[in-house]
């Protein structure tokens, strides 16, 4: 899981780990300024993004 922001940081970090194309979950960027509502939301569609993304074939 990633903010937009370093969605580019994570694509490079995982080919130079010998993971390119990675699955990963981006959520909006920044969080730390998120209303507890918002950042609820935003947690359950993260986590049903990263249950997508564990359970694919």
């Amino acid at each position: 899981m990633i903010t937009s922001e370093f969605v580019t940081a994570a694509e490079t970090m995982a080919g130079v780990l010998g993971a390119p194309g990675l699955p990963f979950v981006t959520v909006p960027h920044p969080i730390s300024s998120a209303t507890g509502q918002a950042l609820a939301q935003t947690a359950r569609d993260a986590t049903a993004a990263c249950a997508a993304i564990l359970t694919a074939p």
